[in-house]
């Protein structure tokens, strides 16, 4: 498995060339079990990660694209009357798929973004007062543009909290875009299936068992504890959930048999900084505090 996951990271790098970090983080995402949100400008490769990732772990992937006119039936589905049967049959959207790629997700009505939020909370969707289990294993993953960008609007906290993690692809170092203007990168649908559904869920399932320590949980619970000093409320008790299971995936993708404290720093502003600001703070400055302060009291 360790061979796997370490070929696994290699082939997503030739992917999105000169962005490791970043492929890191939304591998431990997907460990976790999470849903991920990527903000960044247009043409960015948002759209190509989240295909690199589907393909890699040979999961169903299917993308709609957030406009302000889309409406919750073409994302969850609608029932039509079948003639012959003389009876509604129900037409999935393409929120039934393993991996669902929602494009520019703060461009689409808050009606929209409703659906969307009650299928990643629930894992089921509901249609004319019927309930429908989606497929499991089910991940979100939403590109946002900037909310300055023209006929876009800042999501609600809400449905920011359900994204266990908001990452940023960035500009290519010139070096890195070199290599992508010469066609260095690889398309993702040439890349192989590496880990197949079942190993995901078991790495999943391994991920959620993984020990921490008292120690790790102390340290968690005081992060979020000086979180809550600043003026956005701080962070919820769902988000120190979701420090600790992304801490258990980034400990697990390092080869390691214990969390340790760089473990939940690496991964802490990808978790935290989009539940206490909102995106109107830049170069993740409240993360960085609060680890600063911890510490220093530690």
């Amino acid at each position: 498995m360790e061979k796997k996951i370490k070929f696994l990271i290699s082939e997503l790098n030739k992917v999105i060339i000169g962005n490791e970090e970043n492929i890191l983080l939304s591998i431990i995402c997907l460990f976790a079990g999470g849903n991920l949100l990527i903000e960044d400008l247009p043409g960015s490769g948002k759209s190509t990660l989240a295909r690199a990732l589907a393909k890699c772990f040979g999961l169903d992937f299917k993308t709609i694209h957030f406009t302000n006119d889309l409406l919750p039936s073409d994302l969850i589905g609608i029932n039509i009357f079948n003639s012959k049967e003389s009876k509604f049959q129900f037409e999935p959207g393409p929120l039934f798929s393993n991996i669902l790629l929602a494009d520019e997700i703060n461009r689409a009505s808050p009606r929209t973004q409703s659906a969307l939020l009650e299928a990643m909370n629930n894992k089921e969707i509901s249609i004319d007062g019927y309930t429908k289990k989606l497929p499991f294993p089910f991940f979100v993953i939403a590109s946002q543009n900037p909310n300055y960008q023209i006929g876009t609007s800042p999501l609600p906290e809400s449905q920011l909290d359900r994204f266990l993690m908001r990452i940023s692809l960035g500009k290519p170092t010139k070096e890195a875009e070199k290599e992508i203007l010469k066609g260095k990168n690889i398309n993702p649908d040439d890349l192989d299936v590496i880990l197949s559904m079942e190993e995901l869920i078991q790495i999943q399932e391994h991920v959620l068992k993984f020990h921490a320590s008292e120690e790790i949980y102390d340290y968690i619970l005081e992060l979020t504890s000086e979180s809550r000093k600043l003026n956005s409320g701080g962070l919820s008790t769902r988000a120190a959930k979701g420090i600790l299971n992304a801490s258990k995936s980034c400990a697990f993708l390092n080869g390691s048999t214990t969390i340790l404290p760089d473990h939940v720093q690496f991964i802490f502003s990808s978790v935290a900084e989009h539940r206490l600001d909102n995106g109107n703070k830049e170069n993740n400055s409240f993360s960085a505090d609060i680890i600063n302060e911890v510490d220093a009291i530690r």
